[in-house]
């Protein structure tokens, strides 16, 4: 199993060999291909998780807090329950 940072890696040098339309048989490496394909690339943002109730910003809850969430938290008084967006439940959730 590779570590975070090697498949990010890999997936550095994928997108260079398809920016410049270099094949991994070019490189004589046969195995790259196999190795560099079975990255997957990163999943895509789920969305927002947090929004405020009057001014509607949003966040998803990756990397630092914006301005408004660290506003809205200290000087506003709310809580993170109350930024907090729900969610529908999923059907295994209801059964």
């Amino acid at each position: 199993m590779l570590t975070a940072e090697q498949e990010a890696v890999l997936r550095s040098i994928r997108k260079l060999l398809d920016f410049w339309q270099i094949s991994p048989d070019e490189l004589g490496i046969e195995e790259l291909e196999t190795i560099v394909r079975k990255v997957e690339p990163p999943a895509a943002p789920a969305g927002p998780k947090y929004q405020h109730p009057r001014t509607g910003d949003t966040w998803n809850g990756e990397g630092s807090q914006p301005p408004w969430i660290r506003e809205a938290l200290t000087k506003e008084g709310y809580t993170v329950d109350e930024l907090r967006l729900v969610t529908a439940p999923t059907p295994e959730q209801v059964s």
